[in-house]
């Protein structure tokens, strides 16, 4: 691979998780809002900008190719239930000081997707792959411990995002027409609770002043352009790089939480990051040893 699209490819990636992890900067800006009215407005503008993307797409036969596999259209079904879930959960966090909660979520995130691949897919782990696995349990059982209760925030933003990784294997299709199909699929539910939300601040959605209005309509260009960037960058770097580059977004979100927006971050909180950090690490080191010795394809 050349040396230009090395490094296009890592300016992308960065730019895209850079673009991921500064999210709470902008929900923290709707926090007059309800998250699901946050949410819905994702989905209605996401829908609108993702088809004006697709209209100068260049590869146009990817509606055709859907259609020749009906399934995959009731896979992305599920699927956008899934990431609006992941989305309505990680607004609620931000706009409740929950963020610690949320990094520690999307920290989990690739070790739940070991765990999904082995219980699901019947994929066999490594030896390093189990003790990062365990690692990562021992962060969640001494959170269980400290707290008194299972953290919650962090275990369904990782399962769901998981969980919707998954199902998009079994719906291959381009990260943008995917999107813009999940959206699309969820427009009737946006639009029938936009309708039927007896909730003030939801009736008034469309009657909001400039301001608000514009931040609520930048949702759509805000959630497409780092998909189109990691879209990008997934065609000029290998997908393991991009596999260590995504844990970009959950430090600057740690790092926003703490250092920004005050939120607490307690000697048991440490502890427990200590774990996944240390799985994360045994798991960066088993994936380093794996590219290695996979043979290059000339």
């Amino acid at each position: 691979m050349a040396t230009a699209d090395l490094r296009k490819g890592y300016m992308l990636g960065l730019l895209a998780y850079g673009i991921w992890g500064l999210f709470p900067l902008y929900f923290k800006l709707l926090t007059a809002f309800d998250p699901m009215l946050i949410v819905t407005q994702r989905v209605l503008w996401s829908a609108l900008f993702g088809a004006l993307a697709l209209a100068v797409w260049r590869h146009r036969s990817w509606w055709r190719e859907l259609l020749d596999h009906p399934r995959r259209i009731g896979v992305l079904a599920v699927s956008g239930l899934l990431i609006a879930s992941n989305w309505l959960i990680y607004v609620w966090a931000v706009n409740n000081d929950q963020m610690v909660a949320a990094s520690l979520g999307y920290y989990i995130n690739p070790l739940v997707n070991v765990v999904l691949g082995l219980v699901l897919l019947r994929e066999r782990l490594r030896r390093l792959q189990w003790i990062a696995v365990g690692l990562a349990a021992l962060g969640v059982l001494q959170q269980l411990m400290a707290l008194g209760q299972i953290p919650w925030v962090s275990l369904v933003l990782a399962l769901s995002f998981g969980f919707y990784g998954l199902l998009r294997k079994q719906a291959p299709v381009a990260a943008l027409p995917g999107l813009v199909v999940e959206t699309w699929l969820l427009l009737p539910l946006a639009l029938g609770w936009l309708l039927l939300s007896g909730d003030g601040a939801s009736a008034g959605a469309f009657t909001l002043t400039q301001p608000q209005a514009i931040w609520l309509i930048a949702a759509g260009p805000i959630t497409l352009i780092p998909l189109l960037c990691f879209n990008a960058a997934a065609r000029h770097l290998p997908y393991s790089t991009l596999g260590f580059l995504q844990y970009i977004a959950p430090t600057l979100i740690l790092l926003l939480a703490v250092a920004v927006f005050d939120e607490p971050f307690p000697p048991d909180k440490f502890i427990a990051f200590g774990f996944i950090w240390a799985g994360l690490a045994v798991y960066s080191v088993d994936a380093w040893w794996q590219l290695k010795r996979t043979p290059v394809v000339v």
